[in-house]
């Protein structure tokens, strides 16, 4: 289906770790159904900064990057993400009951993070083909128009700030309390910042600070697309929207474990803000009439089109939790992840093959049935 170029039409990816192959599967249908489509704003937040990175910075156009991006998600394995070695997890239980039992007696090299990251990075280096840790690809597609800007939000952990980078021309910076831009070529960094899953994910250096998932703090996840200038944005969820009788259906019957109790916070933290975003903007709507735009956000109407799984992404990823190493099955069963119906958090760990190709596919599918939807933002 042959669409029109829209040099305002951006692409929002939330976060939410391994769900983001759901993510992919809704790329994968649209590079198939659209394949002239033209992407111009990117931005990506934890595990989507690096779907948005990959394809900002790959040489090809928008189709092509998005097949490459799926054989990278279709041959992912959680060793390429981070170290389950058994010797590598038990040295990390081992530090982390001594830093819990040292009373905070000072030491040389503190643990960071509950696993070892440095698999990612290998990957992103293969994946991205950095010069010196640079995506120079990003600016060489913005120096030709296949893109006008890519942004990646990582969250400062000294000062409580969303930092969004951000790499294009033309771009306006903005900055708010909580939440600001920083122009500067997209780095390797940037991508581990922003994927890194707190206390789970070490947290990376940029610069003198210490930064950790930027959607932490990010508590308007559209709005750097819109301060860029989109006049149209594509979200892509990985949150299930659960019916208001599913919503009362316990997902324990026992005293909440661990692993309940970090996912309810993961979701909260991740995937219930893009929501009510979203809600915000098409109030705004609303109240705009279509005759009167202005290129300020805020005073413009901006066509928003949400795709969410059509499944239970955390449940799904109990149907798969055999599959685990052992020493990653037992960790996460002794925070109970067997104890609740819909593990949430595991699901942002579960890099799985298995997991991952099937939310390739439920992402493609649930696109396909909002092809009308899709069509009419695009056309």
């Amino acid at each position: 289906m042959k669409t029109t170029n829209n040099s305002r039409l951006a692409i929002v990816l939330s976060g939410g770790g391994a769900r983001a192959a759901y993510q992919v599967g809704f790329l994968r249908y649209i590079a198939r159904a659209f394949p002239e489509i033209k992407i111009s704003i990117l931005t990506g937040v934890s595990s989507g900064a690096i779907n948005a990175a990959f394809l900002a910075n790959h040489p090809g156009n928008f189709t092509d990057a998005v097949w490459d991006l799926c054989e990278v998600w279709r041959h992912l394995t959680i060793d390429q993400v981070y170290r389950v070695d058994n010797p590598s997890l038990i040295k990390k239980v081992i530090k982390w009951l001594f830093r819990l039992g040292s009373g905070g007696i000072p030491k040389e090299s503190p643990e960071r993070g509950l696993v070892d990251t440095a698999p990612l990075k290998i990957l992103l280096q293969d994946c991205l083909d950095p010069v010196d840790g640079m995506l120079t690809g990003i600016q060489e597609n913005i120096r030709r128009g296949q893109i006008k800007a890519c942004a990646i939000t990582g969250t400062s952990y000294a000062t409580g700030q969303a930092i969004t980078w951000v790499q294009g021309d033309d771009i306006k910076m903005w900055q708010r309390p909580f939440r600001k831009s920083v122009k500067t070529p997209i780095r390797i960094e940037h991508i581990m910042a922003s994927a890194a899953l707190p206390i789970f994910f070490p947290a990376v250096q940029v610069g003198k600070k210490w930064f950790g998932d930027g959607g932490i703090r990010q508590t308007a996840p559209l709005s750097p697309a819109i301060y860029m200038g989109a006049r149209k944005i594509m979200v892509i969820s990985t949150r299930y929207r659960r019916s208001f009788a599913e919503a009362e259906i316990p997902m324990i019957h026992c005293y909440p474990p661990p692993a309940q109790i970090i996912g309810i916070l993961m979701n909260a933290i991740f995937l219930d803000l893009l929501d009510q975003d979203a809600r915000t903007l098409e109030n705004i709507n609303q109240l705009i009439p279509e005759t009167e735009q202005s290129n300020q956000p805020g005073s413009r109407r901006v066509e928003l089109f949400v795709l969410r799984p059509s499944q239970d992404l955390g449940t799904l990823a109990g149907e798969f939790e055999p599959d685990l190493p052992f020493m990653l099955r037992w960790l996460t069963r002794s925070l109970g992840t067997r104890e609740t119906k819909s593990p949430d958090w595991l699901s942002m760990i579960m890099f799985e093959p298995h997991y991952l190709k099937r939310l390739l596919e439920i992402g493609e599918a649930d696109a396909e049935n909002r092809r009308d939807d899709i069509a009419a933002l695009l056309a």
